[in-house]
């Protein structure tokens, strides 16, 4: 159960991390670059599985569904880490940090809660992955080294490259984020 406190720990770093950066971090991590509303989304969608060849330039950062996608991936995995902070095991050991503030009951169904959504979770990677492999294969466009360096492989000579942050600004929202998370999963209030 200590592994798995630790790794919830970590993924709440990582997702609080995330939406830090979707706010200070470099042009393709900015939510502001990328979240359109639906109807920008159903234009890509319609223009994605159309048969006209597209001639306009790939998106520097996320497409409209990649948005979707990271927003549902945050979202649940922002709640998968609230519903495991408050879960009660049967026996009461092993529970959540934050369990001692919730009824038995409550805290029981936090645990139901926990185990629903990670279903979902393993079902949106599922969708996740294949939506990858339907652009690598379907539409020769390679994402994967796109989320690693930024620069996606179909992005024409002439346009601009993404701008970046410096290295420093994720160093120091990552050192707060990791001691706010220890602080308020350590804490006997």
């Amino acid at each position: 159960m200590q592994w798995h406190r630790l790794a919830g720990y970590g993924v709440l770093c990582a997702v609080l991390f995330r939406l830090a950066w979707g706010f200070c971090g470099g042009q393709t991590a900015r939510f502001s670059n990328f979240v359109r509303g639906p109807a920008a989304t159903l234009r890509y969608v319609r223009k994605l599985f159309g048969r006209a060849v597209d001639e306009s330039p790939a998106p520097i950062g996320h497409n409209p569904l990649g948005a979707l996608s990271i927003i549902a991936m945050l979202g649940l995995l922002m709640a998968q880490t609230t519903f495991g902070l408050f879960a009660v095991n049967v026996d009461g050991d092993g529970s959540g940090p934050w369990s001692r503030w919730v009824s038995f009951e409550t805290g029981r169904r936090f645990a139901h809660w926990h185990a629903a959504n990670f279903q979902l979770l393993l079902l949106l990677i599922g969708v996740h992955l294949t939506a990858i492999g339907f652009y690598r294969f379907a539409r020769k466009e390679n994402l994967v080294p796109a989320m690693i360096h930024g620069f996606k492989s179909r992005s024409l000579p002439s346009q601009e490259a993404p701008y970046f942050v410096p290295w420093w600004r994720a160093v120091i929202v990552a050192a707060g984020i990791f001691i706010c998370v220890a602080f308020l999963v350590n804490t006997h209030w």
